[in-house]
């Protein structure tokens, strides 16, 4: 039974610091036989030993998948590496995995890849420009592909829940056999890893993008027909992934998750709430806070009637009445924590009505909201400065004539408006009008291909077309807002120090958080994180990574040299920012900001992603801004590397706020 909620619309040193212990994760595995053990260790070698064979002989083009053989290999060597063996069964599990890996290998060196024209169950892979990470995900290919290839498909992405044990090892063997929840007929779907256990946050998120990415360069798919769908975990990565790239899918179908932190995890209820720069940062993954983008996203709640995650689904309605919107829902009766058959069925039906209707890629009018550059985009709008970061801003834009745009804007100090060719709906060969906040301006004409971008920034009150989305002044922007989080989201390198720090304890704490942060970016998010002495970075380095810089001016070469361009002071006796000054000798910073040396780019001072323990996924948000002063002598928490003296964000201009 169901019933249908019709709401259409859609340390460091001393005992005293000694860091607070923190669950591990993955969890540690069961003891395997020690001739298993052994067995496994010889064909995880053997076939490392191939791949590395192959790498050299390989022509570029068949070198590009080796991932889909690599895979094998790693999920296999990290099970028994890091003993991430979960039950006996997995044994055999790794042994049909190291078979599958060699008869890749064997077709690849033959040049016969048969996986890649293969219809139903296909696990893929790509090197991800993260950290250089083997990265898995599955595919369910219908059966019509092999006689038509070429013909654009719906491609349906589906993203799992929570599952701590899920390794590569679980996750390829799962992709080998298991379709998953939905299998719409002539559609590929895309079965995510996510890089593990992240709803599809921080770098979790990259992984979809890039995955995709990799389904787009080997599959013919229909841009106006992809879908995300999603359950538990899943669902929290659906109303995120829907809400802040809404102009992207053609529907969404968020079952069960959360869409925020605070009252999920009934903060305020419970205990002392976080400080405040922690709460500001709620704003960038609360999906209620972009609850409007989905007006151009439609989009189906599923929820079981009595499954407490119904939560979700409750609160983005109330989010969505606030913008004037209604949200389809369907609800399973008397269901706890799982799709309830006839409420499926009927969430199928009408999910494929919207997905058969197509994503309208040129709106007549758009709504879009945002709290930060890193999302900016809807449609052929692209917000490119705000006044303020973590305030909210927002634009009205509509195509009101052949001739006219009109644009209003709250919070915004840039943006761009950019129809691809064929698009341009506005008249070829006429200046258009663009009235914005009032101002009427005439810009560049549309071109005879039916393309037409044009681009204003907001110098004081008033709006003027530029040549350039922003000018040359060191500014916030998309890819380059923060907070320290951010970096990890693109490719980014490790730099260690080699030299003598300014003192111990420094010393101390730099290595013990260093080391952490290595670890932890392996468990939590299924790389290898690449580390260089700060006596190896090259030139292809800076203009490559974002650089992530660990010790003071004293040990780390590298940032001495850009010490003196960044808003900080510090040497042996103090450190200063923004006015105020702490003791080097029991203070540290972490700090992101655009390298000096590639302004493109991040540099990041002595911190990896920033939260620290794991409880629920909604508190998976940042626990740090743009740059803070830490109390090294003070011990590590589940939230911070030591005591918070100093925590704030940079301005517009990436200089310390003034109070």
């Amino acid at each position: 039974m169901f019933t249908i909620a019709l709401l259409i619309g859609f340390v460091a040193f001393s005992s005293s610091a000694q860091p607070q212990p923190v669950k591990q994760l993955p969890p540690p595995g069961i003891k395997i036989s020690d001739s298993d053990r052994q067995e496994l260790t010889a064909g995880a070698a053997a076939l490392g030993r191939e791949i590395a064979a192959l790498n050299t002989t390989l022509k570029p083009g068949q070198r590009s998948l080796l991932p889909d053989v690599q895979i094998y290999h790693k999920a296999v060597d990290w099970a028994l590496r890091y003993n991430e063996f979960y039950k006996s069964n997995e044994v055999g599990l790794a042994r049909t995995l190291l078979k599958s890996g060699q008869q890749r290998a064997a077709e690849l060196r033959d040049g016969r890849p048969s996986w890649t024209t293969a219809t139903g169950l296909v696990v893929r892979a790509y090197v991800s420009k993260v950290d250089g990470s083997i990265q898995p995900y599955g595919l369910v290919i219908p059966s019509s592909l092999a006689a038509n290839p070429k013909q654009a498909r719906r491609l349906d992405c589906w993203f799992h829940g929570r599952d701590e044990t899920l390794t590569e090892l679980k996750f390829v063997s799962d992709r080998e056999k298991n379709r998953g929840e939905f299998t719409p007929p002539d559609a590929i779907v895309l079965h995510l890893y996510g890089r593990y256990c992240n709803a599809s946050k921080f770098a979790g998120e990259t992984d979809f993008f890039e995955a995709l990415a990799d389904v787009r360069k080997n599959y013919s798919i229909d841009e106006n027909r992809i879908a995300i769908l999603g359950f538990s975990m899943g669902g929290a990565s659906v109303w995120h992934l829907a809400t802040h790239h809404a102009g992207v899918w053609v529907a969404a179908s968020p079952g069960a998750g959360f869409a925020e932190t605070p009252e999920y995890l009934k903060v305020f209820k419970s205990g002392t709430p976080p400080p405040s720069y922690e709460q500001k940062l709620w704003h960038l993954y609360n999906a209620t806070d972009y609850a409007v983008n989905l007006l151009q996203c439609p989009t189906i709640a599923y929820s079981g009637e009595i499954d407490p995650q119904k939560q979700s689904a409750d609160v983005m309605e109330d989010a969505l009445s606030a913008e004037g919107l209604r949200l389809t829902r369907i609800i399973g009766l008397n269901t706890g924590h799982k799709y309830e058959p006839e409420a499926k069925k009927e969430l199928i039906r009408q999910f494929d009505v919207l997905v058969a209707k197509g994503r309208d890629p040129v709106p007549r009018d758009i709504r879009f909201t945002t709290w930060t550059l890193r999302y900016n985009q809807m449609k052929w709008l692209t917000v490119d400065g705000l006044d303020q970061h973590w305030e909210r801003a927002q634009v009205y834009a509509a195509i009101a004539d052949a001739t006219t745009m009109k644009i209003d804007t709250a919070n915004v100090s840039a943006l761009t408006l950019s129809f691809a060719a064929g698009l341009c709906p506005l008249e070829i060969g006429q200046s258009p009008k663009v009235i914005l906040d009032g101002e009427t301006i005439t810009a560049g004409k549309v071109g005879t291909d039916r393309s037409w971008t044009a681009h204003f920034q907001k110098t004081g009150p008033s709006w003027k077309e530029r040549t350039t989305p922003t000018g040359g002044a060191l500014r916030k922007q998309h890819g380059l807002q923060g907070p320290i989080d951010d970096a990890f989201m693109d490719s980014f390198i490790v730099v260690r120090p080699t030299g003598k720090a300014l003192n111990e304890k420094t010393s101390q704490w730099v290595d013990r958080e260093m080391t952490r942060a290595v670890e932890q970016w392996r468990a939590q998010f299924r790389g290898d994180a690449q580390v260089k002495n700060d006596t190896e970075v090259s030139d292809a380095d800076l203009a490559n990574h974002n650089v992530v810089l660990w010790g003071d001016p004293s040990s780390n070469r590298l940032l001495a040299r850009l010490i003196s361009k960044l808003p900080l002071k510090w040497d042996a006796g103090n450190l200063q920012i923004g006015g105020e000054t702490y003791s080097s000798s029991d203070h540290a910073p972490v700090m992101i900001y655009p390298n000096p040396l590639n302004p493109k780019r991040y540099v990041v001072l002595n911190s990896g992603f920033t939260f620290r323990g794991f409880g629920s996924n909604a508190d998976q948000t940042p626990k740090l801004p743009d740059y803070a002063i830490i109390e090294i002598t003070k011990p590590a928490t589940t939230r911070a590397p030591g005591g918070v003296a100093l925590a704030g964000f940079f301005d517009e201009s990436w200089q310390v706020k003034k109070p």
